[in-house]
């Protein structure tokens, strides 16, 4: 009775054969009884096969899958009309498969160890078969549940761990289409399942950088692994535990750093930056940093000056130098000194009392540098390194100006952005000579309320740069996990900006080449979520392993995909511009085929802050 049960079950789900083989692409010609929408087994009605479904094909006692990529009809001319009296007898059907596995000791596994032959039969999967292609980890592994099908609600998928993971993952999708919802969801699976686990907290790190501010909202403060950084005047606005991140005096003294940030001009900003590097103002014949400082500021005052400088270059000196003061106060009594003391002759290039004709060295040093010396000699300087950085910028600046070593006109608007810009990172960064290690798995960068384009740019680079090369020195037993998620990720790794120098587009762009190329090594991955892939590097994008691909409308980030994404099948492909919200396909080395997946819910207090606005919720009256 059984045996004759399965001879029905398998009449019923076998749907045709095989017609002609080319390599993985093969022909199907379908049953004309098998040409309905549906089929009827044990009493269930069951879809029958169509576009983007499998089917099982027979060779002896293997079991090969295939994908249903196309259908096409013909004309049956062996039948004369006398023969038949419905027109539909006389179509014949056929699929377009590709080949994509099979299914040995009950597991699906990717690819093909030998191709089928002409009249293998074809077979719809049974419900066991359809589940076991879209299991995509062992028994054994350890599994994340991401969403499920979207047209099979009743199939989860489950992801392991290892293979998302220890992967370099890319997440593309317009506006709009659920990428920072998946973003969010995949990591908050992770770190639900393992934030408990004391290894975990030891040896795995995870940097997200927030271009928008969307992960960094109040209620995500809560939780004991994340560590949300912003800038300190929005701290209470959004009662976050950290409000600066702290990176290394030696990372932002690179010279390639600094004149990013400083859009410093290459030939001749650039050299004059790099001489600030190398000037040391901390220990000189044993004077300490105030004393350093104090010598070089009256260097400048009494050394020959250029006739056309006159005495505004000493306002200026004070002025750029004023918020490294810890009492601004000083600043005024020095203007005042200046002022009623000194005065220049721009015949002579020579400096005077004023109230004399004559310049007397004498005289300058009882009423004017004494005076001034004493003032100087009151100040204290703050000793942050970031102010440090500046100082020396500003004191070589002046102490080359007066010496007639460089031009105000080429010099002056570098030094110009180094104090507005080092005003505004000192509210972002801290600098240390050693970074400290920070006891969180989760560091979230909000650079959401950063105006400076140039910072807002140039401080993901550096972060990433410098725990990067960190890691590479600690990380010898590869123990240690670090990943490094970036959101918006074409404002960083865009190779088609025209607001950028070819040489920070190239700095940049070599720097997270070869993360992604060599940080596997390491143990260092990338995430990256973006709205625009065509703007990223094709390195890049190709280097990824893992691919959740939301709606892409625009034709170029379409094309990008199909140029650079090798995992993905032609229906998927064909796919992307008509994906709903929430939906995306899950393509590369953690899944075996492409499959379309609708995201999971995730909790209130872990979705990103950017959902969109109901213009008719406040609009309306209530």
């Amino acid at each position: 009775m059984n045996q004759q049960n399965d001879v029905i079950f398998e009449s019923v789900l076998k749907i045709g054969s095989i017609n002609e083989v080319r390599g993985r692409n093969i022909i199907v010609k379908v049953d004309k009884q098998k040409n309905a929408p549906h089929l009827i087994l044990d009493g269930e009605v069951i879809k029958n096969v169509s576009v983007g479904s499998f089917i099982k094909i027979t060779k002896g006692f293997n079991e090969i899958v295939g994908k249903i990529e196309g259908e096409f009809i013909s004309e049956d001319k062996t039948i004369k009309n006398k023969d038949y009296s419905n027109f539909q007898d006389k179509i014949k059907r056929f699929l377009n498969v590709t080949l994509v596995g099979f299914i040995e000791n009950g597991a699906f596994k990717q690819g093909l160890q030998e191709l089928p032959l002409i009249e293998n039969d074809c077979y719809l999967l049974t419900q066991d078969e359809f589940q076991c292609i879209h299991s995509f980890a062992k028994i054994e592994d350890d599994k994340i549940k991401i969403g499920t099908l979207l047209n099979e609600s009743s199939v989860e998928i489950k992801l392991g761990v290892d293979k998302l993971f220890a992967s370099h993952i890319g997440i593309f999708g317009n506006t709009g289409s659920g990428k920072s919802y998946s973003l969010a969801k995949i990591y908050h699976e992770l770190l639900s399942k393992y934030k408990d686990n004391k290894r975990f907290q030891e040896n795995a790190k995870f940097v997200l950088i927030d271009f928008n501010g969307e992960y960094a909202n109040p209620k995500n403060g809560k939780d004991d692994f994340k560590n949300i950084i912003v800038e300190e005047k929005y701290k209470d606005e959004y009662c976050l535990p950290d409000r600066k991140y702290c990176i290394s005096k030696k990372s932002i003294e690179d010279l390639e750093i600094l004149s990013i940030l400083l859009d410093a001009t290459e030939k001749t900003q650039k050299p004059f930056l790099d001489s600030v590097i190398n000037y040391n103002i901390y220990k000189k014949d044993n004077f300490s940093f105030n004393e350093f400082v104090k010598q070089e500021i009256l260097q400048i005052i009494i050394s020959k000056k250029d006739k056309e400088l006159g005495v505004k270059v000493f306002y200026d000196l004070f002025k750029d130098i004023n918020d490294c003061f810890f009492d601004n106060k000083i600043y005024d009594e020095i203007r005042n000194l200046i002022g009623s003391k000194l005065d220049f002759n721009t015949q002579t290039g020579s400096y005077f009392q004023k109230g004399t004709t004559n310049y007397t060295q004498a005289n300058l040093d009882t009423n004017f540098i004494q005076p001034l010396n004493t003032l100087i000699d009151s100040i204290k300087f703050k000793q942050d390194v970031i102010f440090h950085i500046k100082l020396k910028i500003i004191l070589k600046y002046y102490k080359d100006l007066v010496s007639g070593y460089i031009n105000s006109e080429h010099i002056g608007p570098l030094k110009g952005r180094a104090i507005k810009i080092f005003r505004q990172l000192n509210e972002i960064i801290e600098v240390k000579d050693e970074v400290p290690e920070t006891n969180k798995n989760f560091t979230i960068i909000s650079l959401k309320n950063i105006t400076t384009q140039s910072i807002k740019k140039v401080l993901p680079l550096v972060i990433c740069k410098e725990l990067y090369d960190k890691h590479k020195k600690t990380n010898k037993k590869r123990n240690h996990y670090l990943n490094f998620i970036i959101d918006e990720a074409h404002n960083i790794l865009s190779k088609n900006s025209i607001r950028e120098s070819e040489t920070w587009k190239d700095y940049r762009l070599e720097i997270f080449e070869e993360i992604i190329k060599e940080g596997r090594k390491f143990g260092v991955f990338l995430t990256i979520a973006s709205q625009r892939p065509s703007d990223i590097s094709d390195t890049i994008i190709s280097q990824l392993h893992n691919y959740f691909l939301h709606r892409l409308i625009n034709n170029k980030d379409i094309e990008a995909i199909g140029r650079t994404v090798s995992y993905l099948d032609k229906i998927s492909f064909d796919s992307l511009p008509i994906l709903p919200q929430g939906a995306c396909i899950l393509a590369g080395l953690s899944a075996d085929l492409p499959v379309v997946i609708k995201i999971d819910e995730i909790p209130d207090d872990n979705k990103p802050y950017n959902e969109t606005i109901i213009l008719t919720n406040n609009w309306k009256d209530k």
